[in-house]
């Protein structure tokens, strides 16, 4: 049984570079050297939670190894993408899911985006907005089996990407 907390600031390095080998391997996902923004962004995943009504969570294998995390946002203002998803009020979002590849096809993916989902119905948002890109279709196939739904409206170019907006709606 796998542990969802949030992560501990001494599991944020470890965390990061866990971010950078998740995205760099994807196909068809920006390189490294192609968006060293981005990376550093990455790498540095535990600053993120010096914004307000932000959380990294993290998922625990029963050996105490971290198997995910994803960066949760309560407030959409300190979301951090490009597009319209920042004005939105009464929702919460959540980016940079990654799974460490030991870990994949256990379900660590759906543990994290629901905690992340029950985080928002517990504050009483109206939804939950993400973004996800072509490069992430297994990750996409589980949010709309979630009950999200392509948004076109919070579609946004990262740079030469692509980059898709979806909506999980409570009411």
């Amino acid at each position: 049984m796998y542990t969802i907390r949030n992560a501990k600031p001494e599991e944020f390095e470890e965390l990061g570079q866990l971010m950078v080998e998740v995205y760099s391997q994807l196909e068809g996902f920006p390189k490294q050297s192609e968006q060293p923004e981005y990376y550093k962004l990455l790498a540095g995943i535990g600053e993120l939670t010096k914004k307000p009504n932000t959380e990294l969570i993290v998922a625990v294998s029963p050996e105490g190894k971290i198997a995910g995390g994803v960066v949760y946002f309560s407030d959409m203002q300190y979301y951090g993408s490009g597009g319209t998803a920042t004005q939105e009020k009464n929702a919460s979002g959540f980016r940079l899911l990654a799974v460490a590849p030991a870990f994949r096809k256990q379900g660590i993916g759906k543990l994290l985006t629901n905690e992340c989902i029950r985080k928002a119905k517990e504050l009483k948002q109206a939804q939950v907005i993400i973004h996800s890109t072509k490069a992430m279709q297994v990750a996409w196939k589980m949010y709309e089996e979630l009950g999200f739904k392509r948004s076109e409206d919070l579609d946004f170019m990262q740079e030469e990407l692509p980059v898709f907006g979806f909506r999980l709606r409570f009411k």
